[in-house]
C-alpha cells in the first residue's frame, strides 16, 4: 500500500463525510503497514499494529470507515459483534471463529483474484465445452471380426475402411463445430438451452449440521467428507448465457493451485487482515461482581488473546494474529472505555471520538459522496424514465427533519435519512410510471409529505 496518509484520507472522503480524526487514525495505521513491510525481517517481527478504539453513537460512520479502509487496502476484512459471544453457553461458536472467518474471507479474495488471472484460458475451455454440447463428437467404435484370424487381409481392409469413414464423419462434424463456434462468439445462441453437468456442492445429508449452532461442525464435516467421497454431479438445463457463467467458474477453479491460494490467503490474513470489533461497550463491566457483568468480563478475557497475539488453528493451517489490525467501536453512552479490563484497554492505545451529525453534515451526506443517497434515488427512478431533481431548499428540509428526529427520538445518525427519504418519495416511487418525465423535490414537497405527521406529534409512528 503505497498511498500516503493524506491520499488515504482523500479516498475515504469520497464516501464518508466528516470524522477527520478517525480517518487520520486509520490512514496512519494503514501507512504503518507499508512502512513495516520495507523494514528488515527481524525488525518487522517486533513491530505490532496500534489498534484503534472508535467512540461514538450509531450511524455516524464507524463501520463504514473500517469497511472502506479494508477495500482501499484490498485487505481481508470481517465485522464481528462482541455481544454474540455472550450468548448462553457459547453455543457453537467461540472467539477463535473470528480468525477462521477472516481466513475464509481472505481465501475468497485470493481465489477471486487468481480466477480473474485465468479467466481468458477458462473462457476458451468453456467455449470448447459448449461447442461439444451443441455438436458432440461421435465415439469411435472399434468392430472386431470373429473370423479375422482366418482372413487377416480382409480384416485389415475392413478396419481401414471403417477408420476412413470415421475420419470423414469427424471432419464434417468439426466443420459444423467451427460454424457453431462463430455463432457462439457472435451471441446468436445465448438464449438456447443446453443440459450441463455440474458439481453438487450441497450434500443434503449434512444440512442438519448447519442449524442449531453447529455451523462450524457442519462446515468441517463437509470439508472432510468432500475430500474423501467422490464428487456428486447433477444435470441442469439452462440457457447458454447462464451455462457460460457456471462453466466459467468451474473451469477457472480447475486451473487454480489451491495450496498456493491457501498459503497466500494465510499470509494476507496474518499481515494485512482487519477485524472490526463492534459493540465493545456492551461487554464492558461496571464494577459489579455478579450477574451479567461476570459474563461480560469473561467475553473480554476470551477476546484478549486474539487481540494481543496468539495462534489459531484453522483448516488452512495455523494463523498468527500478532500483526492483524483490530478496530473496536462502541457508543459508550453508559459504560466507559475505562470499564474494560485493563489488559484489553492497553491493546487499543489509539482512541478517537467521532462527532454527532448535524443538519449541515446531513446535507453533505445527501449530496457529496460518490454513493450519495440522492444519487441512488435519481439512478433508480431514472430506470423508469423519470428525472428526479432535488432543490437546495428541499435538501435542507430533509436534513432538518433528520436532525430533529434524532434529537426527539433515538439518535441513529445518518441511518435516519433512509427512512425519511423513503417517506418523502413513497408516492413518487409507487407512481413513477405515471408522473411524467420530471419531479422536483423542494421544501414544499417535503413539507407536504412530512408536515402532517410531524404536526400531529407522532413522527415516531411513521419514521424510524
Amino acid at each position: 500500500m503505497e498511498r500516503t496518509p493524506r491520499e488515504i484520507v482523500e479516498c475515504l472522503d469520497q464516501y464518508i463525510i466528516g470524522q477527520e480524526s478517525a480517518k487520520k487514525a486509520v490512514a496512519v495505521a494503514l501507512r504503518n503497514r507499508y512502512r513495516r513491510s520495507r523494514l528488515p525481517q527481524e525488525l518487522q517481527d517486533e513491530i505490532i499494529p496500534k489498534n484503534i478504539l472508535m467512540i461514538g453513537s450509531t450511524g455516524i460512520g464507524k463501520t463504514e470507515i473500517a469497511r472502506r479502509l479494508a477495500k482501499l487496502a484490498q485487505a481481508p476484512f470481517i465485522k464481528v459483534e462482541a455481544t454474540k459471544f455472550t450468548e448462553v453457553g457459547y453455543v457453537g461458536r467461540d472467539v477463535d471463529s473470528i480468525v477462521r472467518d477472516l481466513v475464509e474471507a481472505s481465501v475468497r479474495m485470493v481465489k477471486a483474484e487468481k480466477m480473474e488471472e485465468v479467466k481468458h484460458q477458462a473462457a476458451e475451455a468453456v467455449e470448447d465445452r459448449l461447442v461439444q454440447l451443441l455438436v458432440p463428437m461421435p465415439a469411435k467404435h472399434k468392430t472386431t471380426n470373429p473370423f479375422s484370424s482366418f482372413f487377416p487381409q480382409a480384416s485389415e481392409e475392413q478396419q481401414e475402411s471403417s477408420e476412413s469413414q470415421w475420419d470423414e464423419a469427424t471432419e464434417r462434424i468439426r466443420s459444423r463445430q467451427e460454424k457453431i463456434r462463430e455463432k457462439l462468439r457472435s451471441g446468436e445462441f445465448e438464449d438456447r438451452h443446453v443440459e450441463v453437468e455440474v458439481e453438487d456442492k450441497n450434500p443434503a445429508m449434512l444440512d442438519a449440521l448447519n442449524t442449531g449452532g453447529l455451523e462450524d461442525m457442519g462446515l468441517q464435516m463437509q470439508d472432510l467428507l468432500g475430500s474423501l467421497l467422490p464428487k456428486r454431479k447433477k444435470k441442469r438445463k439452462m440457457p447458454i448465457r447462464h451455462a457460460r457463467e457456471v462453466l466459467q467458474q468451474e473451469e477457472a477453479a480447475k486451473m487454480l493451485d489451491m495450496d498456493a491460494v491457501s498459503s497466500e490467503a494465510v499470509w494476507r490474513t496474518e499481515n494485512s487482515g482487519i477485524v472490526f470489533l463492534d459493540e465493545l461497550d456492551k461487554v464492558a463491566s461496571r464494577d459489579e461482581t455478579s450477574g451479567p457483568d461476570v459474563s461480560r468480563e469473561g467475553v473480554q478475557r476470551d477476546i484478549l488473546p486474539i487481540v494481543e497475539g496468539s495462534t489459531v488453528v484453522t483448516k488452512y493451517g495455523p494463523v498468527k494474529t500478532h500483526h492483524m489490525l483490530f478496530i473496536a467501536a462502541g457508543a459508550f453512552h453508559v459504560a466507559k472505555p475505562s470499564d474494560l479490563i485493563p489488559e484489553l484497554q492497553g491493546r487499543f492505545p489509539i482512541r478517537v471520538e467521532l462527532s454527532s451529525l448535524n443538519q449541515n453534515d446531513f446535507c453533505r451526506i445527501l449530496t457529496e459522496p460518490t454513493n450519495a443517497l440522492l444519487k441512488q434515488y435519481q439512478a433508480l427512478l431514472g430506470v423508469e424514465g423519470l428525472e428526479l431533481h432535488f432543490t437546495d431548499d428541499g435538501i435542507q428540509a430533509i436534513a432538518a427533519t433528520a436532525e430533529r428526529a434524532n434529537q426527539d427520538m433515538e439518535n441513529i445518525g445518518a441511518r435516519r435519512l433512509h427512512t425519511i427519504l423513503e417517506r418523502v418519495l413513497e408516492h413518487v416511487s409507487f407512481e413513477a410510471d405515471a408522473l411524467g418525465s420530471k419531479v422536483v423535490v423542494d421544501a414544499a414537497f417535503v413539507e407536504e409529505r412530512i408536515g402532517p405527521i410531524r404536526d400531529r406529534g407522532n413522527l415516531a409512528n411513521y419514521i424510524l
